[in-house]
């Protein structure tokens, strides 16, 4: 019988898009309102200079769209495993270590959870990706303590981790009536995880569930990659990608990279970015494309356009196709998106993915009509040609819907509720 008093800790789920905070509760939702009723904070913060302050989620987003000078920065979890996590950079005129940024991002996530449940959280269980880092165990293990650095320097005297899709398969286990062996497929914004796992509801009052979890993997592509594929595929070409120079070489990319990889945006505002454009704009055979490259600049909307990629990315996933309107860029100008081309981009990205399964399915000695069950969570996990993908390898297996941003989130609420009371 569960008791009826909430749990001591709280369930952090730190997201590339988006973060949650679970704090286990008899007989409510455990996902704790972070924005108003929003059980989700989006993971982004905005420098405002005018006001010379930092806003966060949804609030970051509208003041920057508003037009408020300043710096916006997302993608934080993508930091972590990075070199530039041991760097700093320029936010309202002074030098920021990024790892203070991404403390400053998980301690509104605290405030927030313990504001709203009215007392304060010292231990955490913290979601992480079953690698940050693909192939090198270092990086691996210095994002994983620079985490758990951050967090304990915000006031968390007991920090734990827990694989995310271990505690998305939690949170499944709630709801089901026999046992099934499930494979989680959590597609995230910066990784892709899956674990298979048994589950059943006499087992999930276990305290030691480590014999029913038959593998895990994961690979370091999310939805930020495939957004990035598709903003190179429908959107650069009108702002230069592929142009010829006069000497029939390509265009240099690297402008274009930068503005189709969220947490690489700031770079293209850069002097000596802009110089070395400069310098080439002479010797493009067609400078129509640059020109307008120039213009996004000018007007620092290199974030602006990610947003409108990202949206068109959620659209296809229902529609055929998306037309982005650039007016503000040139008159007239669109971009149109269609379901296809997308699909074709991210080709190379699924064949990691489905390899990734593959090594998941032979690591857990388990042929492929031996998954009962494909959980989906995260926010990517939606995207039609990755559910093929899946579908391809598990045909018989049957597929569940979880909630996209909410269920690592819930299952770690659970998981703090075991491991803290």
């Amino acid at each position: 019988m569960q008791p009826a008093v909430p749990a001591r800790a709280c369930g952090i789920d730190f997201g590339t898009s988006n973060s949650t905070v679970g704090w286990w509760r008899p007989g409510q939702d455990p996902l704790i309102a972070l924005e108003g009723e929003e059980p989700t904070l989006p993971s982004v913060v905005f420098f405002n200079l005018e006001e010379r302050r930092p806003v966060y989620g949804r609030q970051a987003l509208a003041e920057y769209l508003e037009g408020y000078e300043g710096r916006l920065m997302r993608s934080l979890k993508s930091l972590l495993g990075s070199k530039l996590l041991k760097s700093e950079t320029t936010v309202l005129g002074s030098a920021m270590p990024f790892r203070d940024i991404l403390g400053l991002f998980l301690g509104t996530l605290k405030t927030r959870a313990e504001t709203v449940a009215g007392r304060s959280f010292e231990q955490v269980v913290l979601g992480r990706p079953v690698f940050f880092v693909d192939d090198d165990p270092q990086a691996d293990r210095e994002a994983t303590e620079m985490l758990e650095a951050a967090a304990r320097k915000l006031g968390f005297s007991e920090v734990s981790f827990q694989f995310e899709p271990i505690a998305a398969a939690f949170d499944y286990e709630s709801r089901i009536s026999r046992e099934e062996r499930v494979l989680i497929v959590d597609i995230g914004g910066g990784t892709s995880d899956f674990s298979l796992v048994r589950l059943s509801p006499e087992r999930r009052v276990l305290d030691d569930r480590q014999a029913d979890i038959l593998a895990t993997g994961g690979v370091h592509i999310g939805g930020t990659d495939f957004d990035k594929q598709l903003s190179l595929a429908g959107v650069m070409p009108l702002f230069g990608y592929g142009s010829r120079m006069k000497s029939d070489a390509p265009m240099p990319t690297s402008t274009h990279l930068n503005l189709a990889t969220w947490h690489t945006i700031n770079a293209v505002y850069a002097p000596a970015s802009q110089r070395a454009l400069q310098s080439m704009r002479y010797d493009i055979v067609d400078p129509t494309g640059i020109d307008r490259l120039f213009s996004l600049i000018e007007q620092r909307a290199g974030h602006w356009l990610a947003m409108q990629v990202e949206q068109g990315k959620i659209e296809l996933t229902e529609a055929e196709r998306h037309v982005i309107d650039f007016a503000r860029i040139e008159p007239q100008l669109q971009a149109e998106l269609r379901r296809d081309d997308f699909d074709t981009a991210i080709e190379p990205l699924l064949e990691r993915i489905g390899r990734s399964i593959d090594e998941l399915l032979l690591a857990a000695g388990l042929a492929r009509d031996g998954v009962d069950t494909v959980f989906f969570t995260g926010g990517s996990s939606a995207v039609p040609a990755l559910r093929r993908c899946v579908a391809s390898r598990l045909p018989g297996a049957r597929q569940v819907e979880g909630n996209r941003f909410g269920s690592i989130g819930s299952g770690l609420a659970i998981e703090a509720h075991k491991r803290y009371g």
